[in-house]
């Protein structure tokens, strides 16, 4: 015997919303054949090739991956984070050299990306918990949030790099 709200056909149960294909026939083989062509509707209405390359992605989401992005940079960049704290903990001889290397433009660059992932991250972290406590959760609420993340993202990342060079 079937669940409650759910019809027989000769091949097997059906869920109840399909009993709204007695409109038909009240025949299973026509509820089938109707069910049949309703699939291969829905099926013909997809897309057959996803062109990534034509997307356009909302501001929001656009920050939301980017946030992302940050995070994993950050991860990779704690290696060398970790080798200049070391470095500069072993000695007073080893502190000295890790000053010179830290002099090169090389170096200032690669802390200046550094800082700016962590900028980044830190401020759309912000973002991220304004949303999950309720607030600017509307498509304009969000919009406004992701132009402001990256604004002043922008302006801390520059103000970043004028403090580093």
């Amino acid at each position: 015997m079937p669940p409650i709200g759910y019809t027989e056909w000769s091949e097997g149960v059906v869920p109840p919303y399909h009993d709204s294909l007695r409109i038909f026939d009240s025949s299973p083989r026509s509820r089938k054949g109707a069910l049949i062509k309703m699939v291969r509707t829905v099926k013909n209405q997809r897309p057959v090739n996803l062109d990534l390359s034509t997307i356009k992605l909302p501001l929001p989401a656009i920050a939301s991956i980017t946030h992302r992005i940050a995070g994993i940079a950050i991860f990779g960049a704690m290696a060398f984070v970790l080798w200049g704290l070391s470095m500069s903990l072993e000695s007073e001889a080893s502190f000295n050299e890790l000053v010179s290397i830290l002099d090169s433009v090389v170096a200032k660059l690669i802390l200046w990306l550094i800082l700016a992932g962590f900028i980044y991250h830190f401020i759309a972290g912000l973002k991220h918990l304004l949303m999950d406590a309720g607030y600017f959760e509307t498509l304009e609420g969000a919009n406004l949030l992701a132009k402001i993340v990256i604004g002043s993202s922008a302006v801390l990342i520059l103000l970043a790099g004028v403090w580093i060079w």
